[in-house]
């Protein structure tokens, strides 16, 4: 099976500063490049931007200067975010360059000597912020869908591409070829719209309205409409009709693109191909919307997130890591950065971070600061490397299946074990026990673990899992096999913590948060305070209690499950305490605990009462006592 894969972006249109959206694009472009590389693909990775068109003209009107001057300026940003982001395309495409250019002309050259571009009148409704003709049918409420204003009638003559004639070919072929359009719901989408007669597509401008484009090669009172120059960068830029690149990556190309452009990509585009003779794409994925209380974000709309300020603030790996994490390909995704604080705090710092952390101290502490030459392998050794062969095994049918937040909860899925396992091995009492071949068995297999996520976590986290190798001794790069030999004797040190714990943003002034309980509006200043009996609170019975067991509630972000002892018995409670602290942290920990709460279920397991914790600016802290007590001791 021959393992290479073309990766594009959609071109990104200029009119605008660069946002959440195309962030979210280009970085999963990435990120799936390099998961590919982990499996020995050959890649090529495509983004650029389009700076044709009405908009770029008009915006540079409104900046009072030259278009040229003004895509370049643009354009720059793109080209310039990106590296600040982790991502690294093998090309960046501009629509304003010659090599760019000279392929339009060829494609429209080609497809007029087939007879199948005419002249013609034309009226609809135009959106320039689509740049498109509408239908009335297509309209709501009069409106552009995306832009929700009101489109301009415009009578003019113009060339169309005679698309209607590759009507029938196109539905045959996405019937034929089920994962041509990926998820299936926009093949559906396509198939939908391929229902109703396929118009003609108008492919020019007059020179007259709009001069700033590429001249159309036979007509040059015209200039190429934005669509039939846009999504020809995608073989312009591997060297279409004969260079190499083409001839190697065209067959395997991976389109990835958001659903608004749907339309141009899954219909257009299969057509201006089949007219010129060129096979299709292997595949067209398509994602969601990323929004804002529900509303899509857009620059029009002014609700969007500019990805540098959040990558400084959190890190860009953390970022990075949030995108790929929250949103399920082909699905909507709502952001907020409490989320993003949430997820960073629980799979990056308490799950991720602290298993390296903690293995490169115990490896120092215990081994000299050497990976150490583990024993033979006991049962529990087996399977936890068992479950990390399952992940890798599992790699290929998730990345073919644009399950990447599914990927990274199975990596992390496998940290989470690997802290459990470290857990029920106790290297510490091993240590005590002077049980050293044991001992260097665990901390040998755990620092496989370590190593193997921080591995699995670079095409997502590139900078953070290079430091993480970097404590191991190792140095990490994305066209290493996928898996890592672990050499004993390799110098370990402990480095700074790879995710430090951030402070959740602070929440909205006309509201608190409750823990277990619906967001309630805040006391109004003036409002009369509840007060209760001191016989009412004397019912309340706490005692000190000893976490004997953590460990995390599957499938849950905040909820912890604990053995405690409190002198007299032995009980279970749940808590809602996985955001600021670890398993490991809690065993030992002596704890404040209401003791005579009636026992409820939460997410199926029982909890048989209420540990105290205080919620301050930083997040929830524990309510311990200053001094050792026993388990069990009364606290009035």
């Amino acid at each position: 099976m021959e393992k290479r894969i073309y990766i594009t972006t959609p071109i990104y249109y200029i009119n605008a500063k660069p946002h959440i959206g195309h962030a979210y694009t280009t970085i999963l472009c990435d990120v799936a490049r390099r998961f590919y590389r982990l499996l020995g693909y050959e890649t090529y990775f495509l983004t650029g931007t389009d700076e044709h068109g009405d908009k770029i003209f008009r915006a540079a009107q409104g900046n009072q200067c030259e278009p040229s001057r003004y895509a370049d300026e643009i354009s720059a940003l793109y080209r310039n975010l990106w590296p600040t982001l982790h991502i690294q395309p093998d090309d960046f495409i501009r629509t304003t360059e010659e090599r760019h250019k000279k392929v339009v002309r060829e494609v429209l050259s080609l497809i007029y000597q087939r007879g199948e571009i005419y002249h013609a009148r034309y009226g609809g409704f135009y959106c320039t912020g689509c740049e498109r003709f509408y239908t009335e049918k297509e309209l709501v409420d009069g409106k552009c869908p995306d832009h929700l204003v009101e489109p301009e009638w415009i009578e003019e003559e113009n060339y169309f591409f005679k698309m209607s004639m590759y009507q029938e070919w196109l539905i045959q072929y996405v019937k034929d070829h089920p994962d041509f359009i990926r998820p299936e719901r926009y093949r559906n989408e396509t198939l939908s719209f391929l229902k109703d007669p396929l118009k003609d597509l108008c492919i020019s401008r007059p020179k007259s309205r709009l001069p700033w484009g590429i001249p159309l090669p036979f007509d040059d009172k015209y200039v190429t409409y934005v669509w039939f120059d846009a999504l020809v960068n995608y073989i312009s830029a591997i060297g279409y009709p004969d260079g190499e690149k083409f001839k190697k990556f065209w067959h395997c190309s991976n389109h990835f693109t958001a659903k608004d452009i749907l339309k141009p990509h899954a219909i257009y585009w299969p057509c201006m191909l089949k007219a010129a003779g060129v096979e299709p794409y292997l595949h067209l994925n398509v994602h969601g919307y990323w929004s804002m209380d529900k509303q899509k974000m857009s620059k029009t709309l002014g609700n969007v997130v500019a990805p540098l300020d959040l990558s400084r603030k959190y890190g860009v790996d953390s970022f990075r890591y949030f995108l790929l994490k929250d949103m399920t390909f082909g699905l909507d995704a709502d952001f907020s950065e409490e989320n993003l604080v949430k997820r960073f705090n629980s799979d990056l710092a308490n799950d991720f971070g602290n298993l390296v952390k903690r293995i490169t101290e115990m490896i120092g502490k215990y081994c000299e600061s050497r990976i150490p030459e583990p024993g033979p392998l006991q049962e529990p050794d087996k399977l936890i490397l068992a479950s990390l062969e399952e992940l890798v095994n599992s790699m290929p049918s998730l990345l073919d299946n644009l399950k990447f937040n599914d990927l990274l909860e199975k990596i992390m899925n496998v940290a989470r074990a690997s802290n459990k396992y470290v857990n029920d091995q106790a290297p510490w009492d091993l240590y005590k026990k002077k049980d050293i071949s044991r001992l260097h068995t665990v901390l040998y297999t755990a620092a496989k673990l370590a190593v193997s996520c921080a591995h699995l976590l670079g095409p997502v986290t590139p900078e953070k899992s290079a430091e993480a190798f970097d404590q191991f001794g190792i140095t990490r790069r994305d066209d290493q096999s996928i898996h890592v030999p672990l050499q004993p004797g390799l110098p370990v040190k402990t480095g700074e913590i790879l995710f430090p714990k951030v402070e959740s943003p602070p929440p909205s002034p006309d509201t608190i948060k409750t823990e277990g309980k619906d967001e309630q509006p805040a006391a109004k200043q003036g409002a009369v305070e509840e007060r209760i009996e001191y016989e009412d609170f004397a019912k309340v019975k706490l005692f000190a209690a000893r976490v004997l067991v953590a460990e995390r509630v599957p499938k849950t972000d905040k909820l912890m499950r604990m053995d405690i002892d409190l002198g007299f018995e032995k009980r279970q409670i749940v808590a809602g305490i996985a955001m600021e602290y670890a398993p490991e942290e809690m065993i030992g920990k002596t704890i404040v605990v209401v003791e005579n709460l009636k026992s409820k279920k939460m997410k199926g397991l029982e909890s048989k009462g209420m540990l105290l914790a205080a919620h301050g600016k930083k997040g929830l802290s524990l309510i311990t006592v200053d001094r050792p007590v026993e388990p069990g001791s009364d606290i009035s």
